[in-house]
């Protein structure tokens, strides 16, 4: 068996992951994206960068804490880390549906799925261990303000029909 820093740092590094393909989304965030109105309170655009780099390795790093404390991907591991891999993949699909497909509106419904499945998976691992769930916290926090943000942008905005 590997030892314990092994686990824990692929459990922190997997939600970075689909961080590669955003990349691929570069000229639609520094093209499409400039174009669209915001609201004045709107991060610049060189703080999502690190803030989505912390906000993955803290929550990579509780869903190893999860993991550990469970024994592995045990039968009582399946809700926590199931909802947290439904939570990851929801936050993935996010970024090509607003870059890629322009649809803001559809983003924001897919927003609201990412923010439920979050919740659900703090809840989730604060029964079986409180410092993972406070990890989440604050993606719980900057979730809430992206989709404040993502809903402002679609309404402000000439929405394609959705």
């Amino acid at each position: 068996m590997p030892p314990t820093w092994v686990h824990a740092f692929g459990f922190t590094v997997l939600p970075h992951a689909a961080s590669v393909f955003s990349w691929s989304y570069r000229e639609e965030i520094t093209g499409w994206y400039t174009t669209l109105k915001k609201p004045s309170w709107c991060p610049p655009d060189w703080v999502f960068g690190p803030v989505w780099f912390s906000l993955y390795t803290s929550m990579g790093y509780g869903s190893y804490l999860v993991w550990k404390e469970l024994g592995g991907f045990t039968d009582e591991a399946l809700v926590p880390l199931g909802l947290y891999g439904a939570n990851l993949l929801l936050n993935w699909a996010w970024t090509p549906i607003f870059f890629k497909t322009h649809r803001v509106g559809w983003a924001f419904a897919e927003l609201l799925c990412v923010y439920g499945a979050a919740a659900a998976t703090t809840v989730s691992w604060h029964r079986v261990n409180t410092t993972a769930a406070y990890l989440m916290l604050p993606y719980m926090a900057w979730l809430t303000l992206a989709t404040a943000l993502n809903y402002r942008i679609w309404r402000v905005n000439k929405p394609k029909a959705e």
